[in-house]
């Protein structure tokens, strides 16, 4: 029996915005619940219901915590693109499912040359996975299609496809790469970026 998914990233996207508040909090108090419940009290997301607060800060605690303290200066002081990559990677880290579609489908898909990535491409992989997860198969259409739309939205935020779903090649700054391959390999492979390149990095 396969370890269930985890599929509650049906919030929002990379939470871009969001993050750096987060961040700062943790860093003054160093407890990510105490920073949540800081931020979500104080209302500091601004959001228009305290269910919402409570749903964001719940996700983007659960991500953050993944990250080190190199990765959240790093994410603090680095610019858009750097935040998205290393926001990607958090959400990749908490979502077997996320990570495994960013390597077996987006990122194999780049090897290929194969440049658009459709809608269709990920139903295919939702469904082959829910032959070993019938937690898919537990889950209602419309939450199957929001599941859908924030990877996509994901995926344009951290600008590894285009508007048009056509896949980009990840370009990584020197510092996200660093920090990346101190773990090995596997969370380079999020990225569509050839095998070579990710070789080079590990050297």
């Amino acid at each position: 029996m396969s370890e269930r998914y985890r599929l509650s990233f049906t919030t929002g996207g990379l939470f871009l915005c969001e993050a750096s508040t987060f961040v700062e909090r943790y860093k003054a108090i160093r407890d990510w619940r105490a920073a949540r419940d800081e931020v979500r009290q104080e209302n500091l997301l601004q959001v228009r219901t305290a269910a919402a607060a409570t749903r964001i800060s719940k996700e983007v605690t659960a991500r953050l915590e993944l990250l080190d303290d190199a990765e959240l200066e790093a994410l603090q002081d680095g610019g858009l693109s750097e935040q998205a990559h290393l926001l990607w990677v958090a959400a990749c880290r908490r979502y077997t499912f996320i990570r495994e579609f960013a390597t077996e489908v987006v990122r194999e898909h780049h090897l290929s040359l194969r440049r658009e990535l459709s809608f269709g491409d990920y139903d295919n992989f939702y469904n082959s996975k829910a032959l070993w997860h019938p937690e898919l198969d537990e889950l209602a259409p419309s939450t199957q299609q929001k599941l859908r739309q924030n990877l996509f939205r994901m995926l344009r935020e951290a600008d590894l496809i285009s508007e048009q779903h056509v896949i980009q090649a990840a370009l990584l700054g020197p510092d996200v790469v660093e920090l990346l391959a101190r773990r090995g390999m596997k969370d380079l492979m999020v990225f569509p970026v050839s095998d070579s390149e990710i070789q080079r990095w590990l050297a």
